[in-house]
C-alpha cells in the first residue's frame, strides 16, 4: 500500500504535519540518499515552526549533477501534490537508479499553516503564490527565496490541482527545453487523467495543455539567475480523485526527470 494511502485525511479533519513527514524522516535516518533538512523559523505569532525540506541524491557524479527543486502545498488546500511529493521520495529510497544523475530538493509542504488549516491562504490570508519577488513580508515566501537564491537550480517544478479544470495542464517559462519536457510528462500522466485541451486556460491562451505565460508573484527562479532554469507548474485536476492526481502528479515528476537528462545530455539543438 502506498505511503500516502494511509495519511490522507478526511476532508473536514485538520491535518497534521508528523504524521505526513514521519515515515521520510524515518527512512532520511538510515538512507544514504534521501537527507531530512528541515527549515526552522518563527511565525508571525513567535512560535517556532518548520518548513519542510528533504535532499534526494542519486546516484552518480555529484560533479555533474542536476540540480532540481520540487515544490509543493504552495496552496495548502491543494493535497494532491503534497502527496505524490511524499510518495515519491519513498519511491526513489526504494529505487535510487531513477534518480541517477540528479540532487533533488523536495518541499512537500511550502504553505504549513495553509496545510494544517486545508486552506488555501496562509495564516494572513494571502495567495502565498503571489508573494514572490514582491519583497512580500510573509515568511515562507522569504524562506523560500532565500533556497532558491542560494542553490540556484538547474530546473523548478510546482505541483498544484486547479478546481476551475477538468483535465491536466501546466504553465512553462525558462530553459528553452521546457516545452519538450512538459509535452511527454503530460502524456505520460494523461494514463491516469484527461488532459485539458482548451484553448484558453485559467484565463492564459493554452496550446494542447500548455500556457507559455503565468501570474506574477509565482514561485520562480530569481528575476536576475542566468541561465534561466527550466520551470514547470504542472496542474492537476482538483475535483479529479486524489489517488489518480497523485499518480498523475508522480508519472509528470518521473518523466520530466528523464527527459530532460536525456535532452541535456544529448544537446539536442531544438
Amino acid at each position: 500500500m502506498p505511503v500516502t494511502d494511509r495519511l490522507r485525511p478526511s476532508s473536514k479533519e485538520r491535518r497534521q504535519l508528523r504524521p505526513l513527514l514521519r515515515p521520510l524522516d524515518e527512512l532520511a535516518r538510515g538512507s544514504d540518499h534521501l537527507f531530512a533538512a528541515h527549515l526552522a523559523y518563527d511565525d508571525a505569532r513567535g512560535i517556532r515552526q518548520s518548513l519542510p525540506k528533504y535532499l534526494f541524491a542519486g546516484p552518480g557524479d555529484s560533479r555533474t549533477y542536476l540540480r532540481v527543486g520540487i515544490f509543493a502545498g504552495v496552496h495548502g488546500d491543494e493535497e494532491s501534490g503534497v502527496l505524490a511529493a511524499v510518495e515519491f521520495l519513498v519511491r526513489l529510497q526504494d529505487e535510487p537508479e531513477r534518480a541517477r544523475g540528479y540532487e533533488l530538493f523536495v518541499y512537500p509542504v511550502c504553505n504549513v499553516d495553509g496545510y494544517v488549516e486545508n486552506s488555501r491562504w496562509t495564516r494572513n490570508g494571502l495567495d502565498l503564490n503571489r508573494e514572490f519577488w514582491k519583497g512580500s513580508a510573509e515568511t515562507e515566501a522569504q524562506i523560500l527565496e532565500r533556497q532558491l537564491h542560494k542553490l540556484h537550480f538547474n530546473g523548478i517544478i510546482s505541483l498544484h490541482s486547479d478546481d476551475t479544470s477538468a483535465g491536466l495542464y501546466g504553465f512553462v517559462k525558462g530553459h528553452e527545453l521546457t516545452c519538450h519536457v512538459l509535452e511527454p510528462a503530460l502524456e505520460e500522466a494523461g494514463r491516469f487523467l484527461p488532459r485539458n485541451f482548451d484553448k484558453s486556460i485559467d484565463n492564459f491562451e493554452a496550446n494542447n495543455g500548455i500556457i507559455e505565460r503565468g501570474y506574477e508573484g509565482i514561485l520562480t527562479a530569481p528575476p536576475e539567475q542566468n541561465p534561466k532554469p527550466f520551470e514547470i507548474v504542472f496542474e492537476t485536476p482538483h475535483h479529479a480523485p486524489v489517488d489518480l492526481q497523485v499518480a498523475a502528479h508522480l508519472a509528470a515528476l518521473q518523466t520530466i526527470l528523464d527527459r530532460f537528462k536525456v535532452l541535456i545530455s544529448e544537446g539536442q539543438d531544438i
